[in-house]
């Protein structure tokens, strides 16, 4: 991958200076996973930042065997990132990363990632910012939880769209999420959330196309007027 694309590509890169790209990209593992391939187990974390050039990932919580005991807390598309926190606080970790769709990413060191940080004090600037977003987003979901759940889970939608959605000839494209996962990230009940995604297909303001494992938010107007009744 070219410097310019990789900074493009990724808004924690957008700042820093190109010789820091350059390192960056000389010193990164390219990697590749098929759908539901575990890309990253809860023993692994901390040794090195993830960043996502194309696919759907998922961050689980694991709280035992069994699915019942396996909960989905946040997805992620391209240009996004994870591993940051864990090689910062060295803590030990009870998630993994599960790809959602085909994925392809690039990993840098832990090591070698902290010492870009040190060198570049934009791209330190520029993560603690995203950072900050990412705890911000929490606290939304946080002032949510009283909510209908076609808000809480029309949020989710909307998120997904505007941080990592592929504009289409039919709207803002995005994975087709199970329903399950759309669940937990959006703290509904996966029965909720089936009839509230059949719900907004029958009206025209999102499409489920299975067979090519896509959701079109057709309507983003009407889905983002929705999501900000809070």
């Amino acid at each position: 991958m070219q410097t310019e694309a990789f900074s493009e590509l990724f808004p924690l890169l957008t700042a820093a200076n190109p010789e820091t790209v350059d390192w960056l990209l000389s010193v990164a593992v390219e990697h590749e996973y098929p759908a539901n391939r575990a890309v990253l187990m809860e023993d692994a974390w901390g040794n090195a930042v993830y960043f996502i050039v194309s696919g759907w990932v998922k961050v689980r919580r694991l709280s035992g065997s069994g699915e019942d005991n396996v909960v989905t807390l946040a997805i992620l598309g391209r240009g996004d990132f994870f591993g940051e926190m864990a090689i910062l606080d060295e803590s030990p970790r009870s998630t993994d990363v599960i790809a959602l769709s085909a994925v392809k990413l690039i990993s840098i060191s832990a090591q070698r990632f902290i010492q870009t940080l040190f060198k570049d004090p934009q791209l330190h600037h520029r993560m603690l910012q995203l950072m900050v977003r990412r705890l911000r987003q929490i606290n939304l979901r946080f002032q949510l939880r009283h909510q209908p759940p076609a808000i809480k889970l029309v949020n989710t939608l909307v998120s997904l769209g505007e941080n990592y959605g592929q504009e289409s000839a039919i709207g803002t494209d995005i994975f087709n999420i199970s329903a399950k996962d759309l669940a937990h990230v959006s703290d509904t009940g996966v029965e909720e959330t089936s009839k509230i995604m059949a719900k907004l297909d029958s009206k025209g303001w999102i499409k489920i196309d299975s067979a090519n494992q896509v959701i079109h938010l057709v309507n983003m107007r009407q889905l983002i007027h929705l999501a900000s009744k809070v």
